[in-house]
């Protein structure tokens, strides 16, 4: 049976009220399903990867760097934008190598998420990467990251004991844990 065919909102008025280097803010004017005018703000993104590299004894790589807007250390998986022409498989390996230095010879996209879909139109396309190998990392000048490799009874504790925090990273181990593994 074929799924019903649900209205969507239509765009009155649209404009860029900024412009950043990594996202944008657009405000548009809306005439929601139901014939209700809004005004909805909404940050602009050209997408982002998220990788879960998995070695071949079952240990899975986090990084750990500083976060700025959580004001701490966190734990997380690998990730970055989406750069302008470049597929997701191509990101992917680029963030894994920049941030930690390995290469992967398999890349599978298993999950697609929101990370926030009430104001933000990111996509996150979350891989895994398999046959790991080691290289030199080569993070931006901004970039203080630790790479380590952990034990997934480790990752199951750390999100029991609410240490590992980062909602991508969260979405990812589970989904992977519960469907892929």
């Amino acid at each position: 049976m074929p799924k019903p065919k649900m209205p969507k909102a239509k765009t009155l008025k649209s404009a860029m009220v900024f412009q950043g280097k990594v996202f944008g803010v657009r405000r548009d004017d809306v005439l929601e399903p139901g014939s209700t005018r809004a005004t909805r703000e909404v940050i602009t993104h050209s997408g982002s990867v998220v990788v879960l590299p998995v070695f071949d004894n079952g240990k899975i790589l986090l990084i750990q760097q500083y976060r700025y807007a959580a004001q701490q250390y966190l734990w997380e998986l690998v990730a970055g934008r989406i750069d302008k022409g470049e597929s997701v498989k191509k990101a992917a390996a680029r963030e894994l190598r920049e941030e930690t230095g390995y290469r992967a010879k398999r890349f599978l996209e298993f999950l697609e998420v929101f990370p926030s879909p009430g104001f933000l139109e990111e996509r996150m396309h979350i891989l895994l990467a398999q046959s790991l190998t080691e290289g030199s990392a080569e993070p931006e000048d901004d970039e203080k990251i630790i790479s380590r490799a952990f034990k997934v009874d480790e990752l199951v504790d750390m999100m029991q004991k609410r240490e590992l925090r980062d909602a991508k990273s969260i979405a990812g181990i589970l989904y992977y844990l519960t469907f892929l593994r």
